[in-house]
């Protein structure tokens, strides 16, 4: 079952969800719920039972005029503190969250759904990756220079995404690629290595060019094809100029 209070969503989560530190468990529990604090991806809340550092208390508040005023907390492990690395929510308005603790994402070293890692924030259960073999005809141009020129890609069908035409680099203009030292992760695809756009008139367009070199094992169609934010270039597909999508990556 699932509740909704304003923009925020709550559910229960059927998956194993473990967080550590330099190789010791903060926190494992068989029963963590999802909450959406933003609408792109929802983050973790666990049973305070199933916590197992010593939280204390710092003295600070966290407000939201969703879930309430949270307290924050230090997570106190033998051999170092993170600070203010969780927060609980007694007097929530939200009652589901009352018993729970938000553990900090990026304060921990490792995230577990089940006994895989998970990267950057936990899997959306409503969101889905599709990605298709297509024969469309696929140019990109920067400044009006055209750097990639397809007609195999695989196009990456994503919810609440633009479509992202993953190309062969055989297709791509790779004089024109600088690699750069920026890698993301995704929790869904891996991890990214980048490249920018360096034009022969000097002009540089950084960390537009992305590949999966190794990616998760549901998005193996993509590995060593080259992505583009289309946020940032001009696409044509069969002939027909595409609008620049406008997301949070614009």
């Amino acid at each position: 079952m699932s509740s909704e209070r304003g923009r925020v969503r709550v559910e229960p989560s059927r998956k194993r969800v473990r967080a550590l530190v330099a190789g010791r468990v903060v926190a494992d529990t068989r029963h963590p719920t999802l909450v959406w604090e933003v609408p792109y991806y929802p983050a973790y809340y666990v049973p305070r039972d199933d916590v197992l550092a010593e939280l204390v208390a710092t003295g600070e508040v966290s407000r939201s005029p969703s879930r309430g005023d949270g307290a924050v907390h230090d997570v106190v492990l033998p051999d170092r503190t993170l600070p203010s690395a969780a927060v609980t929510f007694p007097s929530s308005p939200l009652p589901e969250l009352q018993a729970l603790v938000r553990l900090d994402w990026a304060s921990m070293d490792e995230w577990l759904e089940e006994d895989e890692p998970v990267y950057v924030h936990p899997r959306d259960p409503y969101k889905r990756v599709d990605i298709l073999a297509s024969s469309r005809h696929v140019q990109v141009s920067v400044d009006g220079v055209v750097v990639a020129d397809s007609r195999q890609p695989r196009i990456l069908f994503e919810t609440s995404l633009p479509p992202r035409y993953y190309l062969p680099l055989t297709d791509v203009r790779l004089d024109l690629l600088r690699p750069s030292e920026l890698v993301t992760h995704c929790p869904y695809k891996g991890a990214a290595t980048y490249w920018d756009v360096v034009l022969e008139s000097g002009a540089e367009h950084r960390n537009i060019v992305w590949a999966y070199r190794s990616p998760l094992p549901e998005s193996q169609k993509v590995t060593g094809l080259a992505a583009f934010y289309d946020e940032h270039v001009d696409v044509t597909i069969d002939g027909e100029p595409q609008e620049r999508p406008t997301t949070h990556f614009s």
